[in-house]
């Protein structure tokens, strides 16, 4: 049986405006079912979704049980107004409007909170992301109004300056992580923070012509060799595709990032990716 501990329901793995926009109308209940039969057939029987402003990943949540599947979802991300976020989420000036989301996520009955609190990666170019970090300050506080609410925090995070405090401040899980020092990587175990690599969105990029190959290469080999230096370290590992992202279809995206953290860990890679799929199924 497989986990995927990062999805996005709402997208189709080609072109994530499009995908959105088959949704302007409600939920599209024809392409949830679809894509639950996908991940039931091909074993899946655990899915944690990213959210989305328009009830996609909620409406999945409420078919998924007659597939096998246990849907977790946020309802919808929380990003700051002016930072990445906006396509998919929710926005917030002050704490104030902060905490009125984690109400309204609340009253839609979310299974936890998501936060965005960096950009993505630059796949054209190694090391770069695509906006700065939100302020260590801030990113405590997010986190502390959340976990007051009694609810786990999910945080779209990479790089050190993001991942660093979020670790420290006590997050629950880390998705994607690029670009983490030693320092973040060891806050993050020692804390126990939840780590999702989510290599399927860098290794999937392979081939299509899209990106700089050296670069998404580059990037590859960099998250690869961090994935070892926390598993070392004794940090948790939890697959998840960020299925719907470019290149990484419901299901097949899920494989295939199990087929990359296991080149990753080696030997190791079952063990540890059970353990760390329990404690993420304890916290989720």
């Amino acid at each position: 049986m497989y986990a995927d501990c990062h999805i996005h329901m709402v997208l189709d793995g080609v072109y994530y405006k499009a995908a959105i926009a088959s949704h302007q109308s409600g939920p599209r209940e024809d392409w949830i079912r679809d894509c639950l039969a996908r991940y039931q057939a091909l074993g899946f029987t655990y899915l944690r979704d990213g959210g989305d402003r328009w009830g996609v990943g909620k409406r999945a949540r409420d078919l998924s049980g007659a597939f096998g599947i246990t849907y977790r979802t946020p309802i919808f991300p929380i990003y700051k107004k002016g930072h990445y976020g906006s396509f998919i989420g929710r926005g917030y000036e002050t704490l104030k409007e902060f905490r009125s989301l984690v109400d309204e996520a609340r009253a839609q009955g979310a299974d936890f909170i998501k936060i965005m609190i960096s950009g993505l990666m630059d796949f054209d170019h190694y090391g770069v992301l695509t906006d700065t970090p939100m302020e260590a300050g801030e990113i405590r506080e997010l986190i502390h109004i959340a976990h007051g609410e009694g609810f786990s925090v999910m945080a779209h995070a990479n790089g050190t300056e993001a991942v660093l405090p979020a670790a420290m401040a006590g997050v629950d899980s880390v998705e994607h992580g690029a670009y983490l020092n030693h320092e973040a990587l060891a806050a993050m175990a020692e804390n126990g923070t939840l780590w999702v690599p989510t290599l399927a969105t860098i290794g999937n990029l392979r081939g299509t012509g899209r990106f700089s190959e050296g670069d998404v290469e580059e990037i590859l080999a960099s998250a690869r060799e961090n994935v070892r230096r926390f598993h070392s370290l004794g940090g948790l590992l939890a697959p998840g595709s960020d299925a719907g992202a470019y290149a990484v279809p419901h299901g097949a995206g899920g494989l295939a990032e199990y087929r990359l953290l296991t080149e990753a860990l080696g030997p190791a890679a079952p063990e540890a990716l059970s353990r760390g799929i329990a404690a993420l199924q304890a916290k989720f």
